[in-house]
């Protein structure tokens, strides 16, 4: 059976996630594989998020750091594994996102994917996105069609990533695959704790539960005009970013830290709640994957403003929900090569299907 290997690299910028695949009637992960981004390359591609002097330069330079990165992952994972390049029919790289301005009808995923195919030796589908935005669409989510295959059933369900940013798929019987960008999953969190604590992330949420949400803060955070659009939609950092969070405060009385960050965690579960119970209303299953279904405040927040609904991790099907995403772009390698159309219309709003990704053979 054919195997990919795919690299996903969110906007949490914590590292890269290298999943080994077997592609086949299913997707089956083989075995997996984490490298921590190096904190000097991620502070480079943090500031490349936004504008500076010498961008095409020192873009250059950093996403040459990223694939020699990805390619020491990919050979570190073949070594552990016993198998040769060759095996590997492809791989299928994301590439790190540094804009996503699709309304401007742009996104930007720097990889070097053409340095990668020549360190790993290996075939490389990359840039996923941007076949679906000269269409029109989002260039976001990509991964509804991929939770469609593995998790379309006969229920009224949803899967839920929650990374840098939260997005849905919304999967009925007898519907169409539809989804969108919620809206900030752990970014704001991970700032704010970053910015008060000097800690990457709120393990377990346990700052958020020690404070207390501020209902006034909450419903100026919710007041964003992003919250009330409805989908196709896509945001990134170029939105919500902690100068967006910083504004906001300003307006608001002193807040000690812990309560912010509470209520932070309220704003990544209600516009979660919010939004599903508004597109998929009578949902049976909320399955979670991504950074955030470790996050047990999260997961019982979530619990709480959705009674009816069971919430569960993607693990309990099965599936690691650290690895759903890269396992995703493994399989939208695949669909390229076979020349599978792999965007969702009704959730990108392209003008129709498209096969995504451009090749860069061994």
């Amino acid at each position: 059976m054919p195997l990919y290997i795919g690299v996903m690299s969110g906007t949490s910028l914590d590292g890269l996630d290298i999943a080994l695949v077997e592609q086949a009637q299913t997707t089956r992960l083989l075995a997996s594989h984490y490298t921590a981004m190096p904190a000097d390359l991620g502070c480079q591609l943090l500031e490349l998020c936004h504008s500076g002097d010498d961008e095409i330069a020192r873009s250059a330079v950093a996403e040459q750091q990223w694939a020699r990165l990805a390619a020491q992952a990919i050979h570190e994972l073949l070594q552990r594994e016993q198998l040769q390049p060759q095996q590997i029919r492809a791989i299928g790289s994301h590439g790190q996102t540094v804009r996503h301005e699709p309304q401007r009808g742009f996104t930007v995923q720097i990889g070097n994917p053409a340095l990668l195919a020549e360190l790993t030796g290996i075939a490389v589908v990359s840039d996923f996105r941007r076949r679906d935005v000269a269409a029109g669409g989002q260039g976001a989510p990509l991964v509804p069609a991929f939770h469609q295959a593995l998790f379309g059933s006969q229920q009224r369900r949803a899967i839920l990533n929650v990374g840098g940013f939260s997005n849905l798929t919304l999967l009925a019987p007898q519907q169409p695959v539809r989804g969108f960008d919620c809206g900030p999953g752990n970014v704001l969190l991970d700032a704010w704790i970053h910015r008060h604590r000097g800690e990457a992330f709120d393990r377990d949420g346990a700052w958020a539960a020690s404070g207390h949400v501020d209902p006034a803060l909450l419903q100026t955070l919710l007041a964003d005009s992003y919250f009330g659009r409805r989908g196709p939609k896509s945001t990134g950092r170029e939105h919500f970013n902690l100068d967006w969070l910083l504004e906001r405060l300003q307006h608001a009385p002193p807040l000690a830290a812990a309560d912010v960050q509470a209520t932070l965690l309220e704003l990544t579960a209600n516009s979660v709640a919010s939004a599903l119970q508004h597109n998929l209303p009578g949902a049976e299953e909320l399955l979670v994957c991504g950074g955030g279904a470790h996050n047990l405040r999260l997961m019982q927040r979530l619990s709480e403003l959705l009674p009816g609904c069971s919430v569960a991790s993607t693990d309990t099907r099965g599936l690691p929900a650290d690895w759903i995403e890269a396992m995703a772009f493994a399989w939208l390698a695949h669909c390229c090569l076979e020349g599978i159309a792999a965007n969702c219309p009704e959730v990108t709003g392209a003008r129709g299907p498209r096969i995504l990704g451009a090749i860069y053979p061994a």
